[in-house]
C-alpha cells in the first residue's frame, strides 16, 4: 500500500475501535492498538497488529508505553466509557471515570503526540466524540459533558495546530449498536427506545477510514444529525422537549 500510515487507535479491544483496527490493518496500514483486554489484544497481535496493553489515564507512563513506536501519522481516540443515569442516582466514581477516560486521557495523549507531530511537521488527530456533545439529554448529563468538552478541545487545537500541518477531525455519531450501550444502560431501556436509530459499527468505521484518506473538520452520523444540532442552536427548548423521551423511559 503506497499511502500506508502508522495509526494509533485507543479503545481497540471493543466496538468501533476493534473493528477499526482490523479494517485498517487489512487495508495495509501499520496499526498500533491500545486497550486493557489482554485476550483481545493477543488475538490482534497474532494477526500482525502491534498492541499496547495500557491504562491511558496514567500520562507519566506514555514514554514507556510507546517507546519504539515512533511518531504515528494518525491518532484515533476511540476509548470511552459511559453511564446513563439521572444525576441524583449516579455514583460519583462513575462520574470521575467518565471524565478521566473520555476527557483527560485523550487530552493528555493528544498533547504527548502533538509535540512529536510538530517536530515532524504533519499529523492527524481523529476524535470519536458523540452527538451527545452537541445535544444533551436526560440520563446523560456527565457523559454529554465529557463529549462536549472533547468537541471544545478539538475545535481549539484545530486552530492551534494548523500551522504545523496537523489536522483535527471529530466524528460525531448518534448511538451505535455496540456493547457500549449495554454497559452504559444496563436496564436496556435506551437500546429499546433507540433501536430503530442505532448506527452500525461498520458505518462509523467507513466514515473514519474516509477521513484518514481525506481529512475534514467533522462528520455527523447519521448525516441528518447535523440538522438536529443546528436546530438545537436555534430552538433548544423544542429539541429538548422532543429528545427527552428517548432517555426518560425506565
Amino acid at each position: 500500500m503506497n499511502n500506508a500510515k502508522k495509526i494509533l487507535i485507543t479503545g481497540a479491544t471493543s466496538g468501533v475501535g476493534l473493528l477499526l483496527a482490523k479494517t485498517l490493518h487489512e487495508a495495509g496500514h501499520e496499526i498500533w492498538a491500545t486497550g486493557r483486554n489482554t485476550i483481545v489484544l493477543n488475538n490482534l497481535s497474532t494477526s500482525g497488529i502491534h498492541t499496547v496493553e495500557a491504562d491511558l489515564t496514567n500520562a507519566p507512563l506514555y514514554d514507556a508505553l510507546f517507546n519504539g513506536m515512533g511518531t504515528p501519522d494518525t491518532v484515533i481516540h476511540c476509548a470511552g466509557v459511559g453511564t446513563f443515569s439521572y444525576l441524583l442516582e449516579m455514583d460519583e466514581t462513575d462520574m470521575e471515570k467518565m471524565i478521566q477516560v473520555n476527557v483527560l486521557a485523550p487530552m493528555q495523549l493528544t498533547k504527548y503526540f502533538a509535540e512529536k507531530m510538530k517536530n515532524r511537521g504533519s499529523g492527524h488527530f481523529i476524535f470519536v466524540a458523540s452527538q451527545a456533545g452537541k445535544v444533551a439529554t436526560p440520563k446523560a448529563s456527565v457523559y454529554a459533558a465529557s463529549k462536549h468538552a472533547i468537541l471544545g478541545f478539538a475545535n481549539a487545537i484545530r486552530m492551534e495546530l494548523k500551522e504545523f500541518d496537523i489536522e483535527v477531525t471529530t466524528i460525531n455519531p448518534g448511538p451505535i449498536d455496540t456493547p457500549f450501550l449495554d454497559l452504559a444502560d444496563q436496564t436496556g431501556s435506551y437500546r429499546n427506545s433507540m433501536k430503530k436509530h442505532l448506527l452500525t459499527p461498520e458505518k462509523v468505521v467507513a466514515s473514519i477510514k474516509q477521513v484518514i484518506e481525506k481529512p475534514v473538520r467533522e462528520i455527523d452520523l447519521p448525516s441528518y444529525m447535523s440538522i438536529t444540532s443546528k436546530l438545537y442552536a436555534i430552538a433548544p427548548s423544542f429539541v429538548e422537549t422532543v429528545g427527552k423521551k428517548y432517555f426518560t423511559k425506565k
